[in-house]
């Protein structure tokens, strides 16, 4: 017979029952000095950190990057050297949804990864869309409080997505990628990532390159029915979880390509549109993709809790040889998610063994809730010292990006390019990149969420934003909505609880 280790309590002593408290006689009242029945009460009642505001359902595993191609040409980053395998972290989820939600809800798919590099982790915080509804960090909680739920009846709201989003209509692009099929993915292994933002590459020369970060899924694209959807949001709502965890269990390891599109720098400066705009796509004819490597994820989790929902993602855990660009949603993420992981985990997130570097760490930072890691005695915590502490390296400072930019502080959208326009790249994805099958199941799934609009001044607000998509499109988009009530079309997220 095996031996069965002793229960003990957190501090380590072993404990006499898990089964009964101690009390006065059998049938008297339990007395408050039983302290391991305290003790597993008080656990019980904070073993929840605070869901993330969005994101907050999800699933992921960990895996392996190999750099395949040669891009040494554009980045001088550790992991993107030719024939480097780096260990790596993913997380997939949704955006609007609660952590109790359906996984097949129409809705964004986030894509964070974390890199353990040699140089520190790199993490890149994107979505299964290249674009977003959004170009500027201040319109971010109003855009997320408008596809969360109403004050007063706890209830998701048509009026008040369709309010948001006709009322900004740089998120046309982005609700023209929701709408369509990819809106519902099969799985996450079924489905393409991308970086969406512009990022920054410096080669070991120190130039500089603009560049956006694609991965293709070698599973091949798949997407959900509306009415298999809604089948599944109500048989299996953590279906991707599932499917998932049980295919890296079988030994089916997901995979996906990632390669980049790079622009020169000087091309930023006088190209047709904004490149730093993230409700844009740069055309691949005007910069093709450029295969980097291979992401394999090969590795279930142990502990959900320690290794996914206290993973932190941010998109400031840059490492040299890629950095920030002028995008303005990219900048304000850079505070924001950072910020949100001290509330959220902790100060010393960055700790716990799902987010410490595999790299040496040698920081100023200091004491806060939950420290585990500490330098010895004789390090100084402060700098500069003369006690042979850590030093930075004024070499670094050319490796660490950075733009041109000379002007007065002011709040503006950015300067405006010859082809910058809000409803353009929309208006292409529904005419040349949507065959005719997918545009009619386009027209029956924003026919359903429009129709749920219940004041007349937002729908036909609605109906406007379309015409100027597509004029085809808003006409075909009145006549269904005059010859219906407000309807529900199959969709998992309908009228009365909208997509995200």
């Amino acid at each position: 017979m095996s031996h069965v280790p002793p229960t003990t309590t957190n501090a380590g002593a072993p404990v006499a029952s898990d089964a009964h408290s101690l009390a006065v006689g059998s049938d008297g009242p339990i007395v408050l000095h039983d302290h391991y029945l305290v003790e597993k009460l008080a656990q019980f009642n904070r073993e929840r950190v605070p869901e993330r505001v969005v994101h907050a359902k999800g699933g992921g595993a960990f895996g392996t990057f190999t750099t395949t191609g040669d891009v040494s040409a554009y980045t001088r980053a550790a992991l993107f050297q030719p024939g480097v395998s780096t260990d790596m972290l993913a997380r997939f989820s949704s955006v609007a949804g609660e952590n109790g939600s359906p996984d097949t809800w129409r809705d964004p798919r986030g894509f964070a990864l974390k890199f353990y590099t040699s140089e520190g982790n790199y993490d890149l915080v994107g979505n299964n869309t290249p674009v977003f509804f959004i170009r500027d960090g201040i319109k971010f909680p109003d855009f997320i409080h408008s596809q969360k739920r109403l004050p007063g009846t706890h209830l998701r709201d048509n009026d008040m997505q369709w309010d948001f989003w006709t009322l900004s209509p740089e998120s046309a692009h982005q609700v023209t990628w929701l709408m369509g099929d990819r809106g519902l993915p099969s799985s996450w292994r079924h489905m393409d990532g991308f970086g969406s933002h512009t990022y920054q590459w410096v080669n070991a020369a120190g130039e500089r390159f603009w560049v956006k970060y694609h991965f293709t899924t070698q599973q091949g694209i798949d997407n959900l029915t509306a009415d298999e959807a809604a089948q599944l949001a109500g048989s299996d709502a953590d279906h991707h979880i599932r499917d998932l965890w049980g295919h890296i269990a079988e030994g089916d390891f997901p995979r996906w390509t990632l390669s980049v599109q790079v622009m020169p720098y000087e091309d930023a400066k006088t190209y047709r549109f904004n490149p730093f705009d993230l409700t844009k796509v740069w055309p691949h004819a005007d910069y093709p993709l450029v295969e980097v490597g291979v992401m394999e994820l090969n590795r279930n989790p142990d502990n959900y809790f320690a290794q996914i929902e206290q993973a932190t993602f941010a998109p400031s855990n840059f490492v040299p040889g890629i950095a920030a660009s002028p995008d303005k949603m990219l900048l304000a993420r850079i505070f924001s998610y950072a910020d949100a992981h001290r509330y959220r985990v902790g100060t010393n997130h960055a700790q716990l063994p799902v987010n410490a570097p595999h790299s040496e760490v040698h920081s100023y930072s200091k004491d806060g809730a939950a420290r585990i890691s500490f330098a010895g005695p004789d390090v100084p915590v402060y700098a500069p010292n003369s006690a042979g502490g850590p030093a930075a390296d004024p070499a670094r400072a050319a490796e660490s990006g950075g733009w041109e930019s000379d002007g007065a502080m002011v709040r503006a959208a950015a300067t405006l390019h010859a082809e910058d326009d809000d409803f353009g790249q929309a208006g292409t994805l529904y005419r040349d990149v949507f065959d005719d099958a997918a545009r009619a199941r386009f027209l029956t799934t924003i026919t359903g969420h429009v129709g749920g609009v219940r004041r007349d001044d937002i729908r036909e607000r609605a109906i406007q934003y379309w015409t100027q998509v597509d004029a085809g499109l808003g006409a075909a988009l009145r006549a269904a909505l005059n010859g219906t009530a407000p309807v529900e079309n199959g969709e998992p997220a309908t009228a009365s609880v909208p997509v995200a």
